[in-house]
């Protein structure tokens, strides 16, 4: 009893220093250059303008009426202390534990705490470590990648999928709108390719490369957080100009993934690297966005998603139809005129 008290402690402590924890997307470095940016796009639509966007302060165009003034923008903020203490409580260990049962797997039973000496030494230590980095990522952003496809396109993983495109409005809290089932089958899936790519890398170099990093987090990471993330889940468009659009990834490139404009649904899965959605043909990028609008289309608007308990409920009762709908299908009999001519 003693250790979950402590344990609900301890988490509970993480959730509220979360902006002073390098790991966490609202770490006040990562904030602080997303204004920065934000502060870089007001001045270059301030030329030539009294106004942006109907604000006529940075200070109005960071935090607009339009964003703040909308039921969804504190629901998230309620959510994110909701679901922080609840949700990812219950998932505490699910990454690491698919990740250990990978690494097993893949190198056949070692032990992944064994010290393992490294071959290399100086450069070709450098060198090595980089490497298994941009592999790691490259591996763990085409999983997720994946994921996220999946979780747009089976039903059943959509009702939980949902609760995070529910947000009309969005705010760097609203990254953490997501239902803990969709949590559960995405750190799932990361945490096994995680494992696998440590157990490839055993087998081949004999030991796991410690990956550079910044504050304690991988620089791959760090750049990526750096470099505006939390402009993502916000009102803030960034669209980097020409081809770089493809390279890097934007608030842009996710902002289109979030509208229910038609031309954008079922686009931008990538969470990294844009390549990938280049690749599988999922890629959308206009030229602006008067066309982007957050939210669900009218099919999924059944059910009003605006109450933490009802984020957490209502997918499940929605997961329930389309599980029993489904068996309705698989035992109903083909009835002779249902069957089709053959041409």
């Amino acid at each position: 009893m003693d250790s979950i008290l402590n344990s609900i402690y301890e988490h509970t402590w993480r959730v509220i220093l979360s902006p002073f924890d390098p790991v966490n997307r609202i770490f006040f470095v990562y904030l602080a250059t997303s204004i920065l940016i934000a502060f870089a796009i007001y001045r270059a639509k301030r030329r030539g303008s009294t106004e942006v966007e109907g604000e006529s302060s940075f200070l109005g165009y960071l935090f607009p009426k339009k964003v703040w003034s909308h039921p969804s923008a504190w629901l998230d903020v309620r959510y994110f202390f909701f679901h922080k203490l609840i949700g990812h409580f219950l998932l505490l260990g699910v990454m690491g534990a698919t990740a250990l049962v990978a690494f097993s797997w893949v190198t056949g039973g070692a032990d992944p705490f064994k010290e393992a000496v490294s071959p290399f030494k100086g450069w070709q230590e450098t060198v090595a470590a980089f490497v298994f980095m941009l592999v790691f990522y490259l591996v763990a952003d085409f999983i997720a990648f994946y994921v996220h496809y999946l979780q747009h396109k089976v039903p059943l993983l959509w009702q939980f999928h949902k609760v995070h495109h529910s947000a009309e409005v969005m705010h760097p809290l609203s990254n953490f709108r997501e239902h803990p089932i969709d949590n559960l089958f995405y750190l799932a899936a990361i945490g096994a390719g995680m494992g696998a790519v440590t157990g490839f890398s055993y087998n081949v170099l004999g030991y796991t490369p410690n990956m550079p990093t910044l504050l304690g987090v991988p620089v791959l990471m760090f750049l990526f957080n750096f470099v505006g993330y939390n402009l993502r889940h916000s009102h803030i468009w960034l669209r980097w100009p020409g081809v770089w659009s493809k390279v890097f990834p934007s608030s842009a490139h996710h902002h289109v993934h979030h509208s229910c404009h038609p031309d954008h649904l079922d686009k931008n899965f990538a969470f990294m690297f844009p390549f990938w959605d280049i690749l599988f043909g999922t890629y959308a990028m206009p030229e602006d966005n008067r066309d982007v609008k957050f939210g669900v289309t009218e099919r999924d608007r059944g059910h009003e998603l605006d109450s933490c308990l009802k984020l957490y409920f209502v997918p499940l009762k929605d997961a329930w139809r389309v599980l029993t709908q489904t068996k309705r299908k698989i035992a109903k009999p083909q009835q002779p005129h249902e069957r089709h001519p053959v041409e």
